[in-house]
């Protein structure tokens, strides 16, 4: 397996300027809503030298919720979803991450929505890293993984006169990260970030 390349080694923290969590689904069946979470934080561990040692714990705010639709979203907050008043979080957990090839990952862990936790597999593609304008070391990675909403919980929906249903079971979640590498300077990890909100 080719290794890791070694500035990749360390702590790295999402950008929620630069960093997308979102979801599509099917809509009436024939058409698709997309939206995504504004409010998330993640952090990223990576071990060059042992990458199954790597971890990833993310931690998304469910009051964030974006659908680009405020009556639509305030829904999603319901119990009738997310339940957003009980369940303020939504949780990932890395248990295991596997290089299956020299920029792909599987990530296994524990998603948690609306307090039930299952092991998830997302499959990662580690994009580049680059140094920005002000300074700072980013690392981009890009993901997808299709989950069953009711294995969670989310078990709204509403009937069509087809005989098909308002909102799909069938959840796509989509990851587009842009982490920064932490650095050791005056034992602040966050001192030489600066925010890039281009």
């Amino acid at each position: 397996m080719p290794e890791l390349d070694s500035s990749l080694a360390g702590e790295w923290k999402f950008d929620p300027a630069h960093t997308r969590l979102g979801f599509s689904t099917r809509h009436a069946m024939v058409t698709k809503v997309r939206g995504a979470f504004n409010d998330v934080e993640g952090v990223i561990n990576v071990d060059v030298d042992e990458p199954t040692n790597s971890s990833v714990n993310v931690v998304i705010q469910v009051k964030s919720i974006d659908t680009r639709n405020a009556q639509r979203d305030e829904h999603l907050r319901t119990n009738d979803f997310f339940d957003a008043p009980h369940h303020p979080e939504i949780t990932f957990v890395s248990k295991r991450i596997d290089q299956v090839e020299e920029n792909s990952f599987i990530v296994n862990g524990d998603l948690t929505i609306r307090g039930v936790t299952k092991e998830i597999a997302v499959p990662i593609e580690f994009i580049g890293i680059e140094t920005d304008p002000f300074g700072n070391m980013r690392a981009g990675f890009e993901g997808s993984r299709r989950i069953d909403r009711k294995d969670f919980g989310v078990n709204w929906n509403a009937g069509l006169d087809s005989g098909g249903v308002l909102v799909s079971d069938r959840i796509l979640l989509e990851f587009e990260i842009s982490a920064i590498k932490s650095t050791d300077s005056d034992g602040d990890d966050d001192s030489n970030e600066k925010p890039d909100h281009d």
